[in-house]
């Protein structure tokens, strides 16, 4: 059972990173919370418990990377590295400005990014490509990737989910968000991927499932994922909550990719506030 001290720890992460995005893209006057909102507690759990990553030396060729397929959701990547160390959180007030290097999509021009994002649906190859390299120089990494669920309706998910099932990657180690929101609707209204874990697993993967927003079943997932050596990548799939953290986002298709009312930011930062201090007392 995880320790009060670390679990605390990791639950006032995942708030500063949420508070730290909200910040990001006020300042912008754009930017997607929902689905950055619910990926904050596994940003938090990776970056802050699990990752073997340096912000002084972030290009060091054995370190643990991660792909972030759902790169819209740079305000919560962004701020991760910036509370992490990896640059200077004055930083992100360029959020999406003209001649910044933090782009509305992550980029590899940012210290602590291993892979720019696009159009969605590529990520897991790419992450695909890294574990079977850090595999054939026996680094000893391992490479997570973060999926949005309604991004595994893109086709080239599955050609990599295939493929890494063959190859046995099993230093891959993949997340999907599963919020159950898409910028058109619920997936079950756009086009269902469910049942998701049964899909991985007829292509060759472990899965676990769990409470996205529970760092201590998100910590037990990954180190459950790094200690399983059959030859099978795993695939995690986290039950989350689209703009977890702030009642007036959860839930809220709107919020993919709106913008708050004047009445709504003054909410959003009176709990995010409000979290805070309860986990800093």
């Amino acid at each position: 059972m995880m320790k009060t001290e670390r679990k605390n720890e990791l639950q006032l992460w995942a708030a500063k990173i949420r508070k730290t995005a909200l910040e990001t893209i006020q300042t912008a006057g754009s930017g997607h919370i929902g689905g950055s909102f619910s990926i904050a507690d596994i940003l938090a759990v990776l970056y802050f418990d699990q990752m073997n990553v340096d912000p002084q030396d972030p290009g060091k060729p054995d370190r643990d990377r991660l792909i972030l397929s759902k790169g819209h959701c740079s305000p919560t990547m962004y701020a991760t590295l910036a509370l992490r160390g990896f640059f200077p959180t004055e930083h992100l007030s360029t959020f999406r400005k003209i001649d910044s290097n933090l782009s509305g999509h992550v980029e590899m021009h940012v210290p602590g990014v291993d892979m720019s994002a696009g159009s969605l649906g590529q990520g897991l190859s790419v992450a695909l490509g890294m574990a079977l390299y850090g595999k054939s120089k026996k680094l000893g990494n391992r490479i997570f990737c973060i999926m949005g669920d309604g991004e595994i309706q893109e086709g080239q998910i599955w050609e990599a989910a295939m493929a890494a099932g063959f190859y046995k990657a099993d230093n891959l180690i993949g997340f999907v968000d599963n919020n159950k929101l898409q910028l058109d609707g619920s997936l079950e209204e756009v086009m269902s991927p469910y049942p998701i874990g049964e899909k991985f697993k007829a292509f060759g993967w472990n899965v676990l499932e769990v409470n996205g927003h529970d760092v201590e079943q998100l910590c037990d997932a990954v180190e459950l994922a790094s200690a399983m050596k059959n030859g099978k990548p795993t695939m995690i799939v986290a039950d989350t909550i689209k703009g977890k953290g702030v009642s007036v986002f959860e839930n809220q298709v709107r919020f993919h990719g709106g913008q708050p009312t004047p009445e709504e930011w003054e909410t959003a930062y009176t709990e995010l506030n409000g979290k805070i201090a309860e986990l800093e007392g």
